[in-house]
């Protein structure tokens, strides 16, 4: 009963806040894009439409309030790119072989390009960024208890069959893993002792859950997590011990069959390997598409096409070069640019001797760079699909830029 409770009441009190404060219900939206409440309770809680519901009363929110401030600044390039990335999906659409499976992944990418748009627009201050990262944050770690609670109590738990809202153990590891430099270096910085501890509680079990669920990606992804941790953490004594404190934690529960399945990306031929239509074989097909449709041939059409090149119709165990193949190299570079230029455009602003209009800027700039370098090495080995928690990751870091642009606010461009 209290999840359909907190449903309704996020999605009604959501939309309806919107039409005081829009970014309530963008907040609120963002809450039910990580949780995905149908699925996370789906025993309580019935299919319905909870998400457009918030949606419809934040977008028309954001337009009774004259659509919020477009001074993007520096932020507005980045935001560009991914709204570039959504028109090539469009455009390539139209020459789709499977047209209505085209359309659908416009329309399902459209749901994310909208509100973030909107959502970039009414950002205007610090803390409505800090505001963005507790959700995400908070949100996240909610879910990694839910499922940190299933592989201790569930005597049936199988890491091959973990699901989420469309989302597999692959896919899932990856939404962890884009979340523990943000909620480690929340536990850094949050203001108050019990902020830092519940933070740092959500990047521990986020960590465990990357574990657990057997995704060699995900391992990798977060490995490259720590590595960025640490080159971006403030070289204090406490903030070294803290880090030092969370390796040992994550290596102590790294068991051995974590250790075995780890490596066995790099020496064994199961499905999903090297070997017998696994990775590098998909990996060459993509790359043999592109050259054949430098254009793409469409959003979603990759399993379409693959058995034009010996391969399953599945997808290609790499985000970046089904993107490549399916919306081309200029759609596959909008994509990147979001999150490769948010970071190199971010990266000034972690150092100390660099103005910023406030001091988290530093500490929001380390945990984007921290959070999308780990995603961008655990897509390599996924194809996402459903995934909106990068996106909103990267509004973080469009924010940040926004806010060390516009005059006044001690920012040297």
């Amino acid at each position: 009963m209290k999840p359909l409770l907190v449903t309704f009441g996020l999605t009604y009190g959501g939309a309806l806040a919107s039409f005081v404060h829009p970014y309530t219900g963008f907040l609120v939206y963002v809450v039910f894009g990580i949780i995905k409440p149908d699925s996370l309770w789906s025993w309580a809680v019935p299919q319905g439409n909870y998400s457009r519901i918030v949606a419809i009363g934040f977008l028309l929110g954001w337009l009774i309030h004259g659509g919020g401030g477009w001074r993007l600044g520096r932020g507005g390039v980045v935001l560009g790119c991914l709204v570039g990335y959504w028109l090539i999906m469009v455009l390539t659409s139209f020459v789709a072989p499977v047209p209505e499976k085209a359309w659908s992944q416009v329309e399902a990418m459209g749901k994310v390009i909208l509100p973030l748009i909107a959502g970039a627009t009414l950002i205007d201050s610090v803390d409505k960024l800090k505001q963005l990262v507790w959700v995400i944050v908070v949100s996240q770690g909610y879910l990694a208890y839910e499922m940190n609670l299933d592989y201790f109590f569930n005597p049936n738990f199988d890491a091959q069959e973990m699901s989420h809202g469309g989302l597999d153990n692959n896919s899932i590891a990856i939404t962890m893993v884009t979340s523990v430099g943000m909620a480690f270096f929340l536990g850094l910085h949050a203001n108050r002792a019990w902020q830092r501890l519940l933070a740092l509680a959500c990047a521990g079990m986020m960590v465990h859950v990357v574990l657990v669920t057997n995704s060699r990606g995900g391992m990798l992804a977060m490995i490259v997590t720590g590595v960025s941790a640490f080159a971006l953490l403030p070289k204090r004594p406490a903030h070294i011990l803290l880090f030092a404190l969370a390796v040992a934690g994550t290596l102590a529960t790294t068991g051995e069959n974590v250790q075995k399945r780890f490596m066995s990306a790099f020496a064994d031929k199961e499905e999903g390997s090297d070997e017998g239509g696994g990775r590098l074989e998909f990996w060459e097909g993509c790359l043999k598409s592109m050259g054949d449709h430098p254009l793409g041939v469409g959003p979603g059409q990759w399993p379409v096409v693959a058995p034009n090149y010996g391969l399953p119709a599945r997808p290609a165990h790499s985000n970046w070069l089904q993107n490549g193949a399916e919306v081309g190299l200029p759609g596959v570079g909008c994509l990147l640019g979001f999150f490769l230029i948010g970071m190199w455009r971010l990266y000034p602003l972690i150092k100390d001797y660099h103005p910023v209009h406030d001091p988290w800027s530093r500490y929001l700039a380390r945990m984007v760079i921290c959070s999308l370098a780990g995603f961008l090495v655990a897509a390599q080995f996924v194809t996402v699909q459903g995934v909106e928690l990068p996106y909103y990751v990267g509004l973080v870091g469009v924010g940040v830029l926004a806010l060390n642009s516009n005059p006044g606010t001690g920012e040297v461009s």
